[in-house]
């Protein structure tokens, strides 16, 4: 009789669930499958949907194709660019702002708006703020002495405009993920530090960054992962470009152009899943250093 009411009840949860599983399967795991096979086809008819031979060419193709390897090293200066320098401004900015500061609110907010405003808008903005002749930067490095720099068109200056960007963007959601773990320390462990005469630095050092150390792993997960699939900066801020001469081209903007461009679908499938092997290398490296630091209590 039992079993009779588990499994209606069984059914009756997969026939509230089955909406968003046959949405999933559509849209996430139907593609992820096809573009695996895709990544494998070697010759075929798109108008027919008719493969006519498989195999491993397409990764050889990416692995010898000088744009991969150019999209490859730009995406790892990038995520060295971005990913440190993100987090360590956010948890500076985080800790000033879980102080007893006035319009701390309204702080919180302000920091917090350009990861919800749209990527063309934002690139709009800071297209006029790299504007080499009228831009509010140039103008800033004028008023010290410093000669305008072309931001967006010398490829020595683009991929610096774009970590820039980004770092200003991803801001706003590692400060609020950063204010929640500081929110969490329990504040006996400061008040006992002071008594026994500790600094502020020590206190930081020695109470806030241990306790806040799963937090930290968290956020530099996901500043990699977003990092390795940075793409929406790039194509609004450099008009649908992967910047001047190549400079900031990536994985994602190669997956892209192959695909949206060049009509090389096969070629894209494969990239899309060299790079997800990156990203999953990565990620498990970051989970073995964090399974030995990170202590959760």
């Amino acid at each position: 009789m039992g079993s009779d009411k588990s499994y209606k009840s069984f059914i009756r949860g997969l026939l509230y669930l089955l909406p968003s599983l046959v949405i999933l399967g559509v849209f996430q795991f139907y593609p992820i499958i096809k573009s695996l096979d895709m990544s494998f086809y070697i010759r075929y008819n798109y108008f027919k949907d008719v493969v006519h031979q498989r195999g491993f060419g397409n990764f050889i193709y990416i692995f010898n194709d000088n744009q991969f390897r150019i999209a490859l090293k730009n995406t790892f200066i990038f995520a060295l660019g971005v990913v440190p320098a993100s987090i360590i401004l956010s948890l500076g900015i985080a800790v000033l702002l879980n102080t007893k500061i006035k319009l701390r609110g309204f702080f919180r907010s302000i920091y917090f708006l350009p990861f919800v405003t749209s990527v063309v808008a934002i690139s709009i903005v800071w297209r006029w703020i790299y504007h080499s002749r009228y831009g509010l930067l140039n103008y800033l490095l004028g008023l010290v002495g410093i000669y305008p720099i072309q931001w967006l068109t010398d490829p020595k200056w683009a991929m610096v405009s774009l970590i820039i960007l980004s770092i200003w963007r991803g801001l706003g959601y590692n400060i609020i993920i950063f204010l929640a773990g500081l929110q969490n320390i329990n504040l006996q462990y400061y008040q006992a530090a002071k008594i026994d005469g500790a600094s502020k630095w020590n206190r930081f050092r020695y109470i806030t960054i241990p306790q806040l150390s799963p937090t930290i792993f968290f956020v530099s997960i996901m500043s990699l992962i977003n990092a390795f699939k940075v793409f929406d900066e790039i194509f609004a801020l450099f008009d649908k470009r992967p910047g001047p001469l190549n400079s900031c081209l990536t994985v994602v903007y190669y997956i892209y152009d192959q695909f949206a461009n060049q009509y090389k679908y096969g070629v894209a499938s494969a990239a899309v899943y060299v790079l997800f092997i990156i990203i999953l290398f990565f990620t498990l490296i970051q989970l073995y250093i964090g399974r030995k630091k990170v202590h959760y209590d």
